[in-house]
């Protein structure tokens, strides 16, 4: 497609707002201008997507669908002008009617479709494979409401919610092919020959929506999909029972069916939250793969082809329900024996482990699965019961073993043991985690299918990360490397060229200045916190868990104000410490320390006695719009979890290609990051991996407590309370421990070696010179770490695929 022009855009503009909003340009405002130049966007796209759909047609090209709970986009206006090299004319185009495209890029809300790392990778996968012109789609829920939007009051997380589709609904479609999802219901089985055909009557019928959601790529011609699907009742009001006065009873079934795609990850800690996460699960699996059947049975007889022309990905284990869904409907609609049905699923479905945590690892109560989903328990025993007799064949009489690796026992269904029966390939997605599944979480099933485990690391959207969010950075790579790097990552490694050259790194300095400047404005308008752009901007920003170890963060904070208070003049160079992290609903210690480290930032920010040498800000509501203005700006990057829990992380690798410097565990791809920067360009600290599963027998937090007068002071400090609120059960989970199980992630081991490593940034960064030259080589050796590798590896390795021409 040929690029428009300016003009070309600007009229393009003007008539979508006289024809959708019957307004002028100078009487438009921000919002419908938005609106307009978004749905200007979206139509390009759309008609690439036609293009690009028939091209994949006429090839007959092979598909992947990607699977996952979540898809954290963040806003796409920027994103989609950006890929169609359309953002200069848009630019210029919206200035001559009189907008700031920055302020219209401000209108667009984040998509509610995401959380964390697993939903900004599948986002990020979904532009990779775009941008390489790989035929994709994604499958996900249409959430109302995302997970929340996190407000802070007097230091305790609220969850409000984020109603992002008010103004994020202009970049989907729906379509018309909407389809049943059945819950509940009575089991009927009847012959038909000599085959055997599980009916399920009674059941609860809820309509699957489908809305879509074009994913860009850059300089592409590929367009691919989001498809989401939002829950409805198939009966809008029960007149009867209106009729007769029952006016609640008579929406009830409405509300009930609604509730499925309201929000994100409902709480579960109780009977009500687990099963509407499980109705999510089965809702959004079922809608997709029959999605999939049927667009399938378009182009081709039957479905025994459908591993050569599909690729099933599941993300995590939330979908791993496509597995028995998939077998239902091969087994009960198509008519295929068991052992074909089998052949077909297991030759189609592949699955990515995200973590190495057995709580995360899902396990359903199996009395709630018989009650929602009778004849998927069915499919599940039986795959249960294959399953088991494999295992038999490697475990001889070994029931201890069977028994830990079953999918379906003790009361209960364990998706990830599903997941390993039927995926004919299972990825960690860090050499270290990959590692830690095949030794320790997978390690019995590897001994019976060794070969279907690999490694494929993590990525990020390279592009995104410099050149959108990061603009001053992308200008001078374009000024000493030019800007291959922006198709091929690798080329970032001829930025090495200037290791020493003490002009490119003044350059590299100015840069991080001026993000540091924006950053503090917007510190400063949002929290009234001053900031000096001149400190240290020491950054950790991420779900907030107890294994990601913002706590030990806190505990450096809190001794370097103990040592302040000892003596003002202390010799440090000033510190900004910026946090962000949303908490699961239900999570309480995770609220909990969310509000000690606000309560630290309203103690050590107020206090003149200290000369503004320590500041600490908790930015509220952290999302991937909020991201793209930390992260530039960011001079030690916080990627502290114990080792041997974080599975990957990608934050870590947004912090890299931006210049920071990582303090960090040999945990996850920081392993890999360490490989390429050398111990010279990272500050590491803490047990390996191998230390803490040694240590962890043995463990007693009270002696680091007894030998260690910072630690006493610290406790002591949370017992007392800060700033009037008391943190005694942060102290005892630490000291005393919580079911007998003191300090589970090392914070106190950890301690004395993760402040050594803050001293050393402390001495380092005096020498401005050294520390850019650190910032350069992170930068320079970034590229491996590309989503558009990931991807690469993924379509070559796993599914098989071939670019579309």
């Amino acid at each position: 497609m040929q690029l428009l022009s300016q003009n070309e855009l600007k009229k393009l503009i003007e008539q979508k707002l006289a024809e959708v909003f019957g307004v002028r340009y100078d009487e438009a405002g921000d919002q419908i201008m938005f609106r307009a130049l978004s749905l200007v966007t979206k139509d390009l796209l759309t008609e690439k997507r036609l293009e690009f759909k028939n091209r994949v047609k006429e090839q007959g090209a092979k598909q992947v669908y990607y699977m996952s709970m979540e898809f954290l986009l963040g806003r796409s206006l920027k994103n989609h002008l950006y890929n169609l090299g359309l953002l200069d004319a848009a630019t210029g185009a919206v200035s001559q009617l009189g907008y700031d495209i920055e302020k219209l890029i401000d209108v667009e809300p984040d998509a509610g479709l995401g959380n964390g790392g697993l939903g900004r990778l599948a986002a990020a996968y979904m532009d990779s494979l775009t941008s390489r012109g790989y035929a994709a789609g994604g499958f996900s829920i249409r959430y109302d409401y995302g997970i929340f939007k996190q407000k802070i009051v007097d230091g305790w997380q609220m969850e409000m919610p984020d109603d992002w589709l008010q103004n994020g609904d202009v970049w989907q479609n729906q379509r018309s092919d909407v389809f049943e999802v059945k819950f509940g219901g009575v089991l009927e089985e009847r012959w038909e020959g000599d085959r055997l055909f599980t009916d399920v009557r009674n059941a609860t019928t809820i309509l699957a929506i489908p809305y879509d959601m074009n994913i860009s790529g850059y300089r592409s011609e590929a367009v691919n999909v989001l498809r989401l699907w939002s829950a409805k009742a198939p009966v809008e009001l029960d007149m009867a029972l209106f009729s007769r006065g029952e006016y609640v009873k008579a929406i009830e079934a409405k509300a009930m069916a609604e509730a499925i795609s309201k929000v994100l990850y409902p709480a579960d800690n109780h009977i009500e939250g687990k099963s509407l996460r499980l109705k999510q699960q089965y809702f959004f699996v079922s809608a997709s793969m029959q999605s999939i059947v049927k667009k399938h049975l378009m182009n081709y007889r039957n479905l025994n082809n459908l591993p050569e022309k599909v690729a099933i990905h599941i993300n995590d284990t939330h979908p791993a329900l496509c597995i028995p869904e998939l077998m239902r409907i091969l087994l009960d609609i198509y008519g295929y024996s068991w052992d074909d049905a089998w052949k077909i699923v297991t030759s189609t479905v592949s699955y990515t482990n995200h973590t190495v945590m057995q709580e995360a690892l899902e396990r359903w109560p199996q009395d709630l699965f018989e009650m929602l989903l009778p004849r998927i328990t069915q499919i599940i025993k039986e795959i249960n019961r294959r399953y088991c007799a494999e295992l038999w064949s490697v475990y001889p009489s070994d029931w201890d073993k069977i028994s830990r690796n079953a999918i379906a026992g003790d009361g209960e269904i364990r998706m990830a043991n599903l997941c390993l029966a039927a995926s004919h390939t299972i990825n960690g997605v860090s050499e270290l985690h990959s590692n830690i599944l095949k030794k320790l979480v997978f390690a019995e099933y590897y001994k019976v299918a060794p070969q279907k485990f690999t490694n494929v690391t993590n990525g990020i959207t390279h592009r995104r990360w410099i050149a959108e969010a990061n603009p001053l950075l992308a200008e001078l790579l374009k000024d000493l490397i030019g800007e291959g790097y922006l198709s091929d990552a690798q080329e970032l490694q001829k930025l090495k060229e200037y290791y020493g050259n003490k002009e490119v790194y003044g350059r590299l300095a100015e840069i991080k200045n001026q993000n540091k400047v924006r950053l503090s404005d917007y510190i400063y308008k949002t929290t009234g916190t001053a900031v000096n752009p001149a400190s240290i901007f020491d950054v950790q920003v991420k779900r907030l868990h107890e294994y990601k170890r913002q706590l030990l963060n806190a505990f450096h904070i809190m001794d370097l104000y103990n040592r302040l208070k000892e003596n003002p003049d202390l010799d440090i160079v000033p510190r900004t410490f910026i946090f962000g992290a949303k908490a699961a609903s239900s999570y309480y210690m995770a609220k909990l320390i969310i509000r000690l480290i606000y309560m630290l930032g309203e103690t050590i920010n107020k206090d003149k006695s200290i000369h503004d040498k320590l500041k600490v800000v908790f930015l509220e509501n952290y999302r991937v719009s909020l991201a793209e203005l930390i992260i530039p700006a960011t001079e030690i990057s916080e990627q502290i979890s114990v080792a041997g829990t974080e599975a990957s992380g990608t934050g870590n690798m947004k912090f890299m290609i931006n210049g920071a410097i990582t303090v960090g565990t040999l945990d996850g791809a920081n392993v890999e990051i360490h490989e390429r920067v050398g111990d010279d360009n990272i500050f590491l600290f803490g047990l390996t991996a191998d230390a803490v599963e040694k240590l962890r027998p043995v463990y007693l937090p009270s002696e680091y407590y007894s030998h260690d007068p910072r630690i006493q002071k610290i406790i002591g400090m949370l017992r007392a309370g800060i700033n009037g609120a008391e943190f005694k059960e942060i102290a005892d989970s630490l000291v005393v421990g919580r079911g007998g199980c003191a300090d589970p992630y090392m914070v106190l081991a950890d301690f004395a070696s993760y402040a050594e490593a803050q001293a050393k940034v402390d001495r380092i960064y005096r020498d401005s010179a050294r520390f850019n030259a650190m910032s350069l080589v992170n930068i320079a050796e970034a590229g491996f770490f590309a989503s558009d590798r990931s991807v690469e590896e993924y379509a070559r390795r796993i599914w098989h695929l071939d670019k579309v021409d």
